[in-house]
């Protein structure tokens, strides 16, 4: 069987759901494709003082609950079958968190680890520029993602407003979120993605008497989804037994430390030669014998090749579309529990939600008030999504696609179709 791309494999997913809960067909027709799909290509000046050319996206794939909401990646991958698919995710993802927004992505084709940190603001102004109205903050509102950070969306608010009239400039502070705390920020939302996946593990481990304080963990990626999870967990009392990134993979019998694994990977740019864990490869590492294993890392990490190799309990997905449609037949057939992307990282989006919020009110929240507010949407959409996989009798990842579908059905029957 060919190998099904990244978009694809949304589709077939989509299908699946669509089909077992009987979606309105005209309905269907609606949420299986994007609503707008922009291209940019834009010039740069580099540092040396020759131009280079970049091309840059922004999918919007819904909006009837809200405006459009989603990341910013910079990576070589990114094209717009990959931007595609995250669009579509995130649709599903804000409709089963129960939050007002729709679904889009965005990025550039690219490696930021090859330009410098002027370049890399060049870029993200000139991009930002290029994508004029197709963004706005009651329109569509990026967010950091792979390769992105406070930064960068500090950059793209700054030539956002410098676009708008000088009385307008501060009525659009939420163009973007995941801000640093001083130009608008929300305090959680660093950890925000990584505090919702140790959120979702918890109802999961209450719901199977699990307990957490004695449990092993393994993660891949170690950016700030992976890392942050990797730190959370530890507070809990788990072992971290592993972790990979782009450098390569280290494992350590008797655990590693995260916080102390955090401040070398800050210094030297990765996990490869952590003095405390020994180097091993890919294969070894998916194979490791752990209870919980987070992939935080790209997509299409578990498939049919490298689904055989886990022996875990549950997979608890960080990344967006870590596990292909061919491994998650695997998982189901090894009994393996899955807590799906669409949930279990939707901790970024729900607390980009808070500091949009906070921005139209003025309002400043403190961390007690953002992690309740996080707990409590989170954990409701975990229930949701546990209760109708119960009740289609159906696994998680359907199950969890059909609690999304289920609230913009009723949104499009109560709303109609203009005219």
């Amino acid at each position: 069987m060919a190998k099904l791309g990244v978009y694809e494999n949304v589709v077939a997913q989509f299908d699946a759901a669509a089909e077992l809960m009987n979606l309105d067909p005209e309905i269907r027709k609606i949420l299986s494709t994007t609503i707008n799909e922009v291209i940019v290509h834009f010039p740069v000046v580099m540092d040396d003082g020759h131009v280079q050319m970049f091309t840059g996206y922004r999918v919007q794939h819904n909006n009837v609950v809200g405006p459009f909401k989603g990341g910013l990646r910079y990576h070589p991958a990114v094209d717009i079958d990959e931007v595609r698919a995250l669009a579509t995710w995130m649709t599903w993802k804000t409709a089963i968190a129960g939050i007002p927004f729709g679904g889009a992505k965005g990025g550039i084709q690219m490696n930021p680890r090859e330009y410098s940190l002027a370049e890399l603001e060049r870029i993200t102004r000139r991009f930002t520029f290029a994508l004029g109205n197709n963004i706005g903050p009651e329109w569509d509102i990026p967010a950091p993602d792979v390769n992105t950070n406070a930064q960068i969306m500090a950059w793209m608010l700054d030539t956002y407003q410098q676009m708008m009239p000088p009385l307008e400039r501060n009525r659009s502070s939420h163009v973007v979120t995941g801000k640093p705390i001083e130009a608008g920020g929300s305090v959680g939302r660093d950890k925000a993605t990584g505090q919702g996946i140790v959120y979702v593990i918890e109802a999961w481990a209450k719901d199977h008497d699990f307990d957490l304080a004695q449990s092993t963990y393994f993660v891949q990626g170690f950016g700030n989804v992976g890392s942050w999870t990797a730190r959370l967990l530890k507070s809990y009392g788990a072992t971290l037994l592993a972790v990979e990134d782009h450098t390569g993979a280290i494992a350590k019998p008797g655990g590693i430390d995260a916080d102390d694994l955090v401040r070398y990977v800050r210094q030297s740019g990765g996990v490869q030669g952590y003095p405390h864990g020994a180097a091993i490869d890919h294969q070894t590492f998916l194979s490791t014998k752990a209870d919980i294993f987070v992939p935080a890392a790209l997509e299409n990490q578990i498939t049919a090749e490298t689904a055989p190799w886990l022996d875990v309990m549950l997979v608890a997905e960080g990344a967006n579309g870590p596990t292909n449609v061919a491994g998650d037949a695997v998982l189901l057939e090894k009994n393996i529990q899955l807590l799906p992307d669409v949930l279990c990282n939707s901790g970024g989006v729900i607390v980009s939600y808070f500091e949009w919020l906070q921005n139209k009110r003025s309002e400043f929240w403190d961390l007690a008030e953002v992690d309740s507010k996080l707990h409590k949407i989170i954990v409701g959409g975990y229930r949701r999504v546990r209760d109708t996989a119960r009740e289609y009798q159906t696994d998680w990842r359907t199950a969890a696609y059909i609690v999304a579908l289920r609230r913009l059905e009723t949104v499009y029957k109560e709303r109609g179709i203009f005219p």
